[in-house]
């Protein structure tokens, strides 16, 4: 007996990617210069002090770490917060350390999702394409996952405000990613608002997945919690997420958090207690230490405007190039998702994401399927050879 909830899911992104290529050899002119351009993994230079902080406290490995993050670590949370969004938090009760963002994104549901909302079963929103974890997150908990479109037609940001009555009446909880993975779309203040003052009206729960919110151009992103804030919300509206993974280049660290209001606090926290993993106390030393730390992401936003300054000139007037806001992902548009990965894997030993692979389809379209999705981590030649071979390949000849 298996649980039917799990049933049709599709294959996760990635083993899903690997039977769509590996049966193919790519051209032998490429063989030996594989470039991976699929996941979104930093490679730019993790903070030079990880090192020597994780020798220093090599030895709390032998303590059972707290569940919660050592005081240090949600205090230096607090603080970027504070810095950074002009937002205070409480340390003691409205920060929690995570094993990366993906485990609160799904935890969050866990513990705050009602198994009735308005006499019926709650629904959680997700944009549509989305990070996977939203959607398993709603079918955990019994919830109705409703797709909504984030196309060019809505800026690349779902418009949950265009939904039904109905439909809205019954939210329970809703994510947004801002900057938007994969789109790079950032949420304007203005957007915020309006999400904010419909989860007011409608008395839902926003979950803002901001990990990439440290990546960008030139003005940083604005956040969910200090809109809010501004707002005068109610404290309970808003949760951010946020980690190391993006921000720092420390994807294996699994080092992120959730903050927001004390009651929604409390309740992931209790949760978590009963079943979640703390992270070891030297990951929380270092934690604490980058992000008390800015010099670094200065650093590393440098690097991704070079990135973004080389994407411009490699598909300077290819029809539908659209430059990211923000974050480090392409979002290109190709007649057909998966046939445009394959041809490039075949002919230029290119490795990219179909976008039908992030996306669910809804009334019979699927909005990821006409684009792939291309990750900008690898040095910048490399990025450059890469984004040089996959314009030839699938726009020049068109």
């Amino acid at each position: 007996m298996f649980p039917e909830r799990f049933s049709n899911l599709p294959a996760y992104a990635f083993p899903r990617l690997r039977a769509l290529l590996d049966p193919h050899a790519p051209d032998p002119a490429h063989a030996g210069d594989v470039l991976h351009m699929t996941i979104g993994e930093p490679r730019h230079p993790m903070p030079d002090f990880v090192g020597r902080v994780l020798a220093e406290t090599v030895g709390e490995f032998a303590q059972y770490p707290p569940n919660e993050g050592t005081p240090e670590l949600r205090g230096a949370i607090a603080g970027w917060a504070q810095r950074r969004y002009a937002v205070a938090l409480d340390p003691e009760t409205q920060v929690m350390a995570l094993n990366g963002s993906r485990e609160g994104l799904y935890n969050a549901a866990m513990a705050l999702c009602p198994e009735v909302k308005c006499g019926a079963r709650p629904v959680v929103l997700t944009p549509n394409p989305f990070y996977q974890v939203y959607m398993i997150a709603a079918i955990s908990v019994g919830a109705e996952p409703v797709f909504v479109p984030a196309t060019p037609e809505t800026g690349h940001l779902p418009d949950y405000a265009a939904l039904p009555p109905e439909v809205l009446n019954r939210v329970a909880l809703a994510y947004l990613c801002s900057p938007a993975n994969p789109q790079g779309a950032i949420a304007s203040e203005s957007y915020w608002r309006e999400l904010i003052g419909l989860a007011e009206k409608y008395d839902f729960r926003i979950l803002a997945d901001e990990c990439y919110s440290e990546i960008y151009r030139d003005a940083p992103p604005t956040g969910a919690l200090a809109v809010a804030a501004a707002m005068g919300a109610d404290p309970e509206r808003v949760l951010l997420f946020n980690s190391l993974s993006k921000r720092s280049n420390l994807p294996g660290l699994r080092s992120g958090f959730i903050a927001g209001g004390p009651g929604s606090i409390a309740r992931v926290k209790q949760l978590r207690a009963y079943s979640g993993a703390p992270l070891p106390l030297p990951i929380q030393r270092v934690s604490e230490a980058v992000w008390a730390d800015e010099a670094h992401v200065v650093e590393n936003r440098a690097l991704y405007r070079q990135k973004y300054d080389v994407a411009d000139e490699v598909f300077a007037g290819v029809p539908g190039y659209r430059s990211p806001e923000a974050g480090f992902f392409l979002w290109l548009p190709v007649p057909d998702g998966e046939a445009a990965a394959l041809k490039l894997w075949t002919e230029t030993a290119v490795r990219v994401l179909p976008g039908a692979y992030l996306s669910r389809e809804t009334g019979g379209d699927n909005p990821g399927q006409g684009y792939i999705r291309v990750a900008m981590v690898a040095p910048i030649d490399d990025m450059r050879r890469g984004l040089i071979r996959l314009r030839d390949c699938l726009y020049e000849a068109r």
